[in-house]
């Protein structure tokens, strides 16, 4: 029976209400193909549904977005996520209250961002507003906005609002007061409410009745919006993320993003199908800006860095370098080297013998990568599954940090199968295809870039050799006086802002609260006098780790009680964290509080930390709620001083000389 048969059988079968056997027909359709067609994935997602089956529903959806980019699919789909959302929770890693402000009609785009939410991890609360409100609700403080309290708020822009003539003869000065006026609005957001603002730039249009030569009239209208895209990046720093809709209306063609049928009937700013594309590109920024971005790529060999195979093949028979093929090659290699530039960790996952496997890295004249741009190299005839599960062990990451890239489709269904957590790239046949597949995933989206960042690789292979360095000390004891480890710990400032609001925003597994702070909310607890708020960055005998770790806490009468606790998985089994509850507490003491309050929140990833308040000392205070959340209270009146023995804690000078030095 063809794959036409088995859809027409399986359209029979829901038609009967028999919805499981359908599910099966619906499978069989897809037999063979390694994304599902939308309509397979829509239809199947339906029964689950009508079986009462909704994470599976969900599942099916996510798959979907990934299967189609056109509108009709598209709208299906939020269709049914509106419906299941209405009885049933989706399964997410986040559910953050978006508010959606526009200058054109947004109501289509807001149920698929929704759906592309939920394919990059969360799950949603929608606050939209009215048709072209978004002025009205950023100043009016008494709006359903400022009532929602979001913690994101979207603002989706059209060409149409930005306030710049035809030609000017004072260009710069009209760009600047059109910012200026945007930059107000910024404020008066920020004044109001602690949500991080997500702005769409605006998209050009093609046409401009000063033809080419608006390409060098700065007082063009067109050269004056180019202008105003790029001081709006500029001004946004790290408080405004930007949703770049001029590339993406350039990558998706300005002809088919435009399309004036859509504005005059609806008011529709953009054709209905590149909806699907903004929605992923808006819900990518949303999840880097929660900390959802992978961490990780895991690469194969041969035919994915090069082509051929190295152990039949030789270092002179593997494609890499000239020709077509092997030019393709080497444009990966440089990409993922800029993605590992700016903090990308890159592993290799090889069935291969390892001195084949490093041979193109050490002699191949063409090869991009080396092998000290790769922070674990794994190569052997074990499973892949196994191998990449001992890769995020070692680097102490969780699976779900992962993204593999294989050329082998096999190889690939293989780690959907056994690591469902690990996100799998599904790459073209030829390779010139592969930088598109990987950038177009989304999946690695910067939420920021920080020196830390661009340190990554040498941490991580520093990790490696600490890892060894351990099973070889007689104790801990011995380990840890070995790490000669040095610390700074430090209040807040704005230097240090952009880390740690990135910190905050990723951190997962040393994170007794989860608490997901805001850059306005971060800078409101640095100007509260009864705050406790410390960085703290890590160096030993391997590497400078950056910064790390932080602590936020509040006076609440005598005692301090800690908002916010957590590390980076890099440092962790430092004891850096006493280093900081050591310093917390010459903190509390200038407050002049006798107690410390700490919060232990469960939540999927944390509990690695469940023990550590009374690893430190600190009592249960009353019983623990029926989710698990437990408070703990530390007498430092009583017993003193948490107590630090193995890392020197250093100033800012001290650590600026090191660094010179």
């Amino acid at each position: 029976m063809d794959a036409s048969a088995d859809r027409q059988r399986g359209d029979q079968l829901c038609r009967d209400g028999r919805y499981a056997e359908a599910i099966e027909a619906y499978r069989k359709a897809a037999e063979g193909q390694e994304i599902p067609p939308a309509d397979v994935c829509l239809k199947i997602a339906r029964c689950h549904q009508h079986l009462g089956e909704h994470e599976h529903a969900c599942r099916l959806l996510t798959r979907l977005v990934d299967a189609a980019d056109t509108f009709t699919p598209w709208q299906a789909a939020a269709g049914l996520l509106e419906k299941i959302r209405a009885s049933h929770e989706p399964p997410a890693k986040r559910r953050p209250r978006v508010a959606l402000l526009g200058s054109y009609t947004t109501t289509q785009f807001a149920g698929m961002l929704r759906l592309a939410a939920l394919r990059f991890g969360m799950a949603i609360d929608l606050y939209e507003a009215g048709f072209a409100q978004y002025r009205q609700e950023i100043l009016d403080p008494g709006s359903g906005l400022y009532a929602f309290d979001p913690d994101f708020v979207i603002l989706a822009l059209h060409a149409g609002e930005a306030a710049l003539p035809e030609y000017s003869r004072a260009p710069d000065d009209d760009v600047q007061a059109e910012l200026e006026r945007w930059r107000s609005l910024w404020r008066t957001l920020a004044k109001h409410g602690s949500a991080r603002l997500i702005m769409h730039n605006f998209a050009l249009p093609a046409e401009s009745p000063m033809g080419h030569l608006a390409a060098r009239l700065p007082g063009a209208r067109l050269s004056m919006m180019h202008a105003l895209n790029a001081r709006l990046g500029e001004a946004a720093g790290g408080e405004v993320s930007i949703i770049d809709c001029e590339r993406l209306s350039s990558l998706y063609g300005k002809r088919r993003w435009f399309d004036d049928r859509y504005w005059y009937l609806s008011r529709q700013a953009m054709t209905l199908d590149a909806l699907p594309m903004l929605a992923r590109h808006t819900a990518a920024v949303v999840a880097a800006d929660l900390g959802l971005s992978r961490k990780c790529l895991v690469l194969d060999l041969d035919n994915t860095l090069w082509g051929g195979v190295i152990g039949e093949d030789g270092l002179s028979g593997i494609g890499l370098g000239a020709g077509p093929a092997g030019e393709a090659f080497v444009a990966f290699q440089h990409y993922v080297r800029l993605l590992k530039d700016r903090g990308v960790i890159l592993a290799v996952c090889s069935k291969n013998n390892e001195a084949d496997a490093r041979e193109p890295f050490e002699k191949h004249p063409d090869m991009a990568l080396s092998l000290e741009d790769i922070a674990m190299f794994v190569a052997n005839w074990k499973p892949k599954s196994e191998n990449i599960a001992h890769i995020a062990s070692t680097l102490n990451i969780g699976l779900d940090a992962l993204v593999f890239v294989d050329d082998n489709p096999a190889e690939r269904e293989v780690i959907r199968q056994m690591l469902p957590e690990v996100e799998v790239i599904t790459l073209p046949a030829d390779p010139s295809g592969y930088v598109r597949a990987v950038d177009q995933s989304l999946l690695f989206e910067p939420a920021s870039f920080t020196e830390e960042d661009a340190k990554k690789t040498e941490q991580y292979r520093a990790r490696a050799e600490i890892a060894r360095l351990e099973g070889e000390s007689d104790s801990l004891e011995d380990f840890y006086a070995s790490l000669q480890m040095k610390a700074v710990i430090a209040p807040f400032d704005a230097l240090h802002l952009p880390r740690i609001v990135q910190l905050i925003g990723k951190t997962n597994q040393f994170n007794l609260t989860t608490r997901r702070h805001t850059l306005p909310q971060i800078q409101a607890f640095m100007n509260d006098a009864d705050c406790v708020h410390l960085y703290l960055k890590l160096r030993d005998r391997f590497t400078d780790h950056g910064l790390v770790g932080l602590v936020i806490a509040k006076k609440d009468g005598e005692v301090l009680d800690i908002d916010t606790l957590l590390m980076s998985c890099r440092v962790i089994g430092r004891t850096a964290e006493r280093a900081m509850m050591s310093e917390l507490c010459k903190g509390a003491r200038r407050l002049g509080c006798a107690a410390i309050r700490g919060t232990y929140v469960p939540s999927a990833k944390n509990a690695m930390v469940e023990g550590l308040f009374a690893d430190l000392g600190f009592e249960p205070e009353g019983d623990a709620a029926a989710d698990g959340e437990r408070r703990w209270l530390y007498d430092l009146a009583g017993r003193g001083a948490i107590e630090n023995r193995f890392i020197e804690v250093v100033s800012g000078d001290e650590e600026q000389a090191h660094d010179a030095a």
